[in-house]
């Protein structure tokens, strides 16, 4: 089965488009205001809303804990998944009922992958951990640890993808997708439209190659 692509951080139509061109089967709005990829729901709508039916759009919340506001920015955005960040979330299966969800774990030094199996998602993102950041840290982690961890869950491998390391991280876990943000811009929330076609064709040789 092909890898999946998933594009985070969009904030303008021209980058959605393109993304969905190459054949992204995701894309990623992120309404964590402290993040440079923020876009307000409303604004995401309106780029929601000149896509092509079957991309899925996933709404980026973090340190989120009320079911009611995720929801509300969710239903605002129009969205059709939700991926949660950071140690603090509201109730997981509550939000299940409503839309599908996709945990994101900062994978440490810590991290055990049998703890993924703990948490109610349709998905788990796996990413680099950083204190301070949610999300587009630009760094990669042991991919060992992800492919351990698909025993428990389909997994999204994020954290410091690029078109160059993109093929060799899809060899070693397998992943059911591949999320990339910073690794295909030009600046926070902006895409390169080369780095955005050299990332896909990374991914379609190396899906070639398996």
């Amino acid at each position: 089965m092909p890898t999946r692509v998933k594009i985070c951080g969009i904030t303008r139509l021209e980058d959605a488009q393109l993304a969905v061109e190459l054949g992204a089967a995701a894309l990623g709005f992120n309404f964590y205001q402290p993040s440079p990829r923020f876009i307000e729901p409303e604004a995401a709508r309106a780029i929601i809303a000149q896509l092509p039916p079957l991309v899925t759009t996933v709404g980026i919340f973090a340190d989120e804990t009320e079911t009611v506001q995720v929801l509300i920015k969710a239903g605002l955005a129009g969205v059709t998944a939700v991926q949660l960040h950071g140690p603090r979330r509201p109730p997981l299966e509550e939000l299940m009922k409503a839309l599908p969800m996709i945990v994101a774990v900062g994978v440490s030094e810590t991290f055990k992958p049998e703890d993924i199996g703990r948490m109610a998602a349709a998905g788990y993102l796996l990413d680099a951990h950083d204190p301070d950041l949610r999300g587009g840290t630009g760094k990669t982690f042991d991919w060992n640890l992800a492919r351990e961890a698909k025993k428990y869950g389909p997994i999204i491998l994020a954290g410091g993808l690029t078109p160059e390391n993109v093929g060799e991280a899809i060899r070693k876990v397998r992943p059911y997708a591949v999320d990339v943000a910073t690794g295909v811009e030009s600046a926070p929330g902006v895409k390169d439209a080369g780095k955005l076609k050299a990332f896909f064709a990374a991914v379609e040789e190396a899906d070639r190659n398996l």
